[in-house]
């Protein structure tokens, strides 16, 4: 096997296994797809556009020989959870790796007063209702087979807030709680685990100015934004059996950002 789990031996190798991610065609989501992939992982990409998903799926298809297709999905619908855990099993039969990271957090002003109830729930529904859905019934079917691995994509945030991104930090709160929750609710076969963001440069940092950008490099000690690559590593590492002891965990993944805590 080529690609990172054959560099890193078995320990990573995903050979055989089924993966879903959410948000899986653009940003942090695709860049860990690929990974996912290239250790020899069959990859599921659900993301609200399924043309993006069916071209994700077919790189991924295309660059690793892996087993891959797309699903449209909006993780704010409730009904859209149960529709992809039937694709997924009625047609790959299991699922053995998770990972919830479609999120999103649209920008607004600093009257807090002036954000919508519509607002609110549309950005509390994809980043927290759509995990809760989707992991309690693909958890309870790898609780019931051969177990599997659950990763929740969050944000340093959750820990410390700012009035700018309040709606998302109170979302993504409730899903490190809910990372503890799904660890207990459905171990000792299945992991689960969350991977905390700093600033990253994706597509919705696209929108910041320029000291919005500069000021996000500073409070890293590495002294930059990161990059969708720079989550490869420990997504990998928990969707395997590298980490077959860690579960119910936080992990922050930010450049140091909040060192000082």
């Amino acid at each position: 096997m080529s690609g990172v789990g054959g560099a890193a031996g078995g320990l990573f190798d995903l050979t055989g296994r089924v993966a879903v991610i959410t948000g899986g065609s653009r940003g942090i989501g695709r860049a860990i797809a690929g990974a996912l992939a290239a250790a020899g992982a069959a990859v599921v990409v659900a993301s609200r556009k399924l043309d993006n998903c069916e071209a994700a799926a077919r790189e991924l298809r295309e660059s690793s020989g892996v087993d891959s297709f797309g699903v449209a999905y909006h993780a704010g619908h409730w009904e859209d959870s149960e529709a992809l855990t039937a694709r997924v099993y009625g047609e790959l039969g299991r699922c053995d790796v998770l990972i919830n990271n479609a999120g999103m957090s649209p920008l607004y002003g600093d009257d807090l007063t002036a954000i919508t109830e519509e607002y609110y729930d549309k950005v509390t529904g994809v980043n927290l209702k759509g995990p809760f859905r989707l992991s309690s019934l693909i958890g309870q079917r790898m609780a019931d087979g051969q177990g599997g691995s659950i990763i929740n994509v969050s944000t340093i945030g959750s820990l410390r807030p700012t009035r700018h991104e309040l709606v998302y930090a109170c979302a993504k709160a409730g899903l490190n709680a809910l990372t503890l929750g799904l660890a207990e609710a459905y171990g000792p076969k299945v992991r689960a685990n969350a991977i905390l963001p700093g600033a990253v440069d994706t597509e919705i940092a696209s929108v910041w100015s320029v000291e919005q950008r500069r000021q996000a490099a500073e409070t890293s000690l590495l002294k930059r934004m990161g990059t969708p690559q720079d989550f490869v590593g420990a997504a990998l590492w928990l969707a395997s059996d590298a980490s077959s002891w860690v579960t119910g965990t936080v992990i922050r993944v930010d450049g140091g950002a909040l060192a000082q805590l």
